[in-house]
């Protein structure tokens, strides 16, 4: 019971989309703009760098939190150190993207997934985020840097840690939710139609 109230707590966390309440601050629909995902890109891409990258931070503060408060708060002797901030994230990441408060909708949760991660597995997270910016100053393209990320994640984490280990689950699980995610850009992308930010 102990690890469902993890992944329940991680859930409603996750549930709270600053996307869209940044857009209602600002007077704006952010379902009918841009892309209309609900996530930090189409923030900046919309709004301007200032506020999609406070969503960026806040999402990433979410996941954190998520994988913070199970750990602290619900971790006893006996249980699954690991296993309890995995079931936050797991539950985060699924509220982000399917927001009880939002009709199921929501973002593709990769910035939440990089704050988890920071709590989880801080090296692994370090390699993917080099990895990111390097595919995306190459690029310009959000959507490519956070499939080829996910993808970086469990190759990363077998090269660091001991296996078995079930946070390298968690990273094969994760390859799978972004690139589900993502399905629609991947489409973008294969048809070059995909956005890309300018470099200035």
């Amino acid at each position: 019971m102990t690890y469902f109230w993890a992944l329940l707590i991680g859930y409603f966390l996750g549930s709270i989309n600053f996307a869209v309440l940044v857009a209602k601050y600002k007077g704006i629909d952010l379902f009918s703009l841009g892309s209309g995902n609900p996530g930090a890109t189409n923030v900046k891409r919309t709004m301007g760098a200032f506020w999609g990258n406070t969503v960026f931070i806040l999402d990433f503060f979410k996941g954190y939190l998520a994988v913070f408060l199970s750990q602290y708060f619900l971790g006893i002797e006996g249980l699954n150190f690991d296993l309890l901030g995995i079931l936050g994230l797991s539950g985060a990441i699924l509220g982000h993207s399917f927001s009880i408060f939002l009709k199921f909708r929501g973002g593709k949760g990769v910035a939440t997934t990089m704050g988890g991660l920071l709590a989880l597995m801080p090296w692994v997270l370090l390699v993917g985020l080099g990895i990111w910016l390097i595919v995306f100053f190459l690029t310009r393209v959000v959507a490519l840097a956070s499939i080829v990320f996910a993808i970086s994640l469990p190759i990363s984490f077998y090269l660091i840690h001991d296996l078995p280990d079930v946070r390298w689950i968690l990273c094969l699980v994760l390859v799978v939710l972004i690139v589900v995610r993502h399905y629609s850009n991947i489409q973008r992308l294969l048809a070059g139609k995909e956005h890309k930010f300018s470099k200035k």
